[in-house]
């Protein structure tokens, strides 16, 4: 088996490595190495959890010489605020014993801030795709000394609508660059950009997109409606032994919230949410109080948790299945990391089978399906989307009459029945306040009142 000190490392990227007790690169990790150092472009598909941001950081920073240059010389482009902070911890964890400077820039702060912080110079600029562009634009950065870019999960990036950004940035990039791509699937979209900007890039993949990762037992639930999925949530959870780290994926941001209260009430201050209306500060705070296990319940939407390193989870629920089969192995590679089991329980209606069938098509395996524990409560209470259209149109107590805008149902005030006069009205003002006829004679009105 091929270890680190196998690799063509640095003494100073071979000493972090020991320090962070890494023995044996992943093969992404391996195979990239020399495709990256070679100056080649290069497409990594590979499935979350398989080292992919060590597979461009150690190759990029074995070659990276010291200068003292302003202007960044690698760029890292990542689709969230959660992974700038992660790929920056990442790279200065293994730079430890070298001279580097790194700088990470998100939506979500003011940009005067990060307008002073690229100022002060940087080696490698790790950013999101708007917060870059906005940088770029206001002059501030300059993207003509890129040497390197490197585009992690760019399938997030096209799903959060980041193509008009990307495109714009591809522009503003020098002509003469290396190209790094990572994805954990290959859609169409990612093979258009791909083709238009990448030169005979050399692809490795790990893992064919939509295999099962095989360390993760998976099973599923029938579930009639959210409440009772609630319920069957909360009976799981009770067992603090087995599910001692769980992450559950909701929806979206409003049933996030919701379940986030409902499992509050039964567990706690056990429980913590991350999805994109949560503050910066409230989201990092959430991540790192889950991976330092002070809550063992973490809720996330799918684009949140994306390529997030999450520590020994033990169990990822699926509130639903996904709209995109595709995404359910991103969920379910939260756990069973590391040569390790994990487990993954999928919750679905009657309405969600046909996309529970879809994932099962894709993975080319059927989901074993359980039955609800016997003290599991089931409700009938509906949310507003189970609820028949009809229970949710306008009620038809109310009369259209209601609806109809009509007169004032008070008399108007004697003031405010007057009508404009126009010329005629300044008229009579005129005559009644008459100007003097020697310009500054403020008496002249006075004493021609006295005559009268």
């Amino acid at each position: 088996m091929v270890s680190f000190q196998d690799l063509d490392l640095s003494n100073a990227l071979r000493n972090a490595i020991e320090e962070l007790e890494l023995v044996n690169p992943t093969p992404i990790q391996q195979q990239a190495f020399p495709v990256v150092r070679s100056g080649k472009d290069m497409v990594g598909i590979a499935q979350t959890g398989t080292g992919k941001t060590f597979a461009y950081l150690l190759p990029t920073l074995r070659d990276l010489k010291f200068s003292k240059q302003q202007h960044p010389r690698v760029l890292i482009l990542v689709p969230t605020r959660e992974l700038v902070v992660q790929v920056v911890d990442e790279i200065e964890k293994l730079a430890k014993y070298m001279t580097l400077r790194v700088v990470g820039v998100y939506g979500g702060v003011n940009l005067n801030r990060h307008k002073e912080a690229v100022m002060q110079g940087s080696d490698i600029l790790v950013a999101t795709p708007g917060r870059l562009y906005d940088l770029a634009l206001s002059n501030v950065l300059k993207l003509k000394s890129i040497q390197k870019l490197v585009i992690d999960e760019v399938d997030v990036m096209l799903d959060l609508g980041f193509r008009f950004q990307l495109l714009n940035i591809f522009d503003l990039l020098p002509q003469k660059r290396q190209n790094i791509m990572f994805s954990a699937t290959m859609t169409v979209d990612v093979e258009y950009l791909i083709d238009d900007y990448f030169i005979s890039p050399k692809k490795i993949a790990i893992a064919v997109s939509g295999t099962p990762l095989e360390n993760i037992d998976q099973v599923a639930y029938n579930v009639p409606n959210f409440y009772t999925k609630m319920n069957l949530l909360n009976n799981l959870l009770f067992d603090k032994s087995e599910f001692s780290k769980v992450l559950i994926f909701a929806p979206n941001k409003r049933n996030a919230n919701l379940i986030f209260d409902l499992i509050e009430d039964e567990f706690p201050g056990q429980v913590c949410v991350i999805h994109s209306n949560k503050t910066q500060n409230y989201r990092l705070r959430s991540i790192e109080q889950f991976n330092n296990g002070n809550h063992r319940i973490l809720l996330a939407t799918d684009v949140i948790a994306r390529g997030l390193d999450l520590n020994e989870i033990s169990h990822v629920i699926n509130f639903n299945p996904t709209q995109y089969p595709e995404n359910y192995m991103h969920r379910i590679g939260r756990t069973g990391r590391a040569d390790k089991k994990g487990k993954s329980i999928l919750l679905a209606t009657e309405k969600e089978q046909e996309a529970k069938k879809n994932i099962e098509e894709l993975m080319k395996v059927d989901i074993p399906l359980l039955t609800i524990p016997e003290g599991v409560d089931i409700s009938s209470q509906l949310t507003d989307e189970e609820r028949p259209k009809e229970d949710r149109e306008q009620s038809t107590n109310r009369t259209s009459q209601e609806y109809v805008s009509g007169e004032s149902f008070h008399e108007k005030k004697a003031k405010n029945k007057k009508v404009n006069l126009g010329g005629s009205y300044r008229r009579e003002i005129a005559k009644k306040y008459k100007k003097p006829k020697t310009r500054g004679d403020k008496n002249f009105n006075k004493r021609n009142k006295k005559r009268k």
